[in-house]
């Protein structure tokens, strides 16, 4: 596992927009350019600072998204994709409709209006098969360690599906929701653990003390379903890119070999 310790979250956010603008050029610019290159993508605060870079990346016309297919973490069950809370809006407002050369055709979100909750998570997964994978998928993670709606206690196992959302999860999104946790929808359709770990990287963004706990548990903990994101520890691919507030119940010694090693990657 590689953790890249940013000083702040905008650094941060720089920092993993860089990594994803480089990893889609050199996929366009080698041997596998005929094939597009496959990008899984989060909603949540996290990443909007990301969005915001690539989107300032491409247009600018430093970065294209012409030969990019992503594929969303989740989406609410019940929620149209007009609603302002619904993650296809989200993604939209936030990301896809402010790129120049994004093809409509290649976002991919699950459809929280189904009459076929199962069969859509099922046709998802194959989708996402017919394309050889997942190269690089970016995710954040909740304060209980989740990744995507997988709460804790899902199999690390576990494949494209409906979720349960716990009380927890509801409360924290309430403030979405006028503040009434009672509005955030119960079931959410969501990508398994084992579909984000089968993904040829895995890029994690975690910032802030709230989130301190579940980076230890990430990175330090056992690998046990009670923090999903443990999982990350069995990936040859996984980097965790977090800033300096997200590190405080990291023991010392963590913190600096992780600051060694990176400082080492850039010499």
């Amino acid at each position: 596992m590689r953790v890249v310790i940013q000083e702040n979250y905008e650094k941060m956010c720089k920092w993993a927009a860089d990594y994803i603008a480089a990893k889609i050029k050199a996929h366009n610019e080698g041997p596998e350019a005929g094939r597009p290159f496959i990008l899984g993508l989060p909603t949540g605060s996290s990443p909007i600072g990301v969005y915001q870079e690539l989107v300032r990346m491409n247009q600018a016309g430093e970065l294209s998204f012409s030969n990019v297919v992503t594929f969303n973490m989740d989406e609410y069950l019940g929620l149209p994709k007009t609603h302002d809370q619904s993650y296809w809006y989200f993604m939209h407002d936030n990301f896809f409709d402010h790129l120049v050369d994004m093809k409509p055709e290649n976002i991919n979100i699950l459809n929280g209006m189904t009459d076929d909750p199962e069969g859509e998570c099922k046709a998802y997964e194959e989708k996402i098969a017919s394309y050889g994978g997942i190269d690089l998928f970016m995710g954040g993670i909740g304060v209980d360690g989740h990744i995507a709606f997988n709460e804790p206690y899902t199999s690390l196992a576990s494949r494209t599906g409906v979720r349960n959302l716990t009380t927890d999860t509801r409360i924290v999104n309430g403030r979405f929701f006028d503040n009434d946790p009672e509005k955030v929808p119960a079931q959410a359709l969501s990508v398994g653990v084992g579909t984000v770990t089968d993904s040829k990287e895995v890029l994690v963004l975690i910032n802030g003390h709230n989130k301190a706990r579940a980076l230890a548990a990430t990175v330090e903990g056992g690998v046990s379903q009670k923090w999903t994101c443990s999982a990350l520890q069995l990936h040859n691919g996984a980097i965790i890119a977090c800033d300096e507030a997200a590190c405080g119940e990291l023991t010392v010694d963590t913190y600096k070999y992780f600051l060694d090693i990176e400082k080492k990657e850039r010499l």
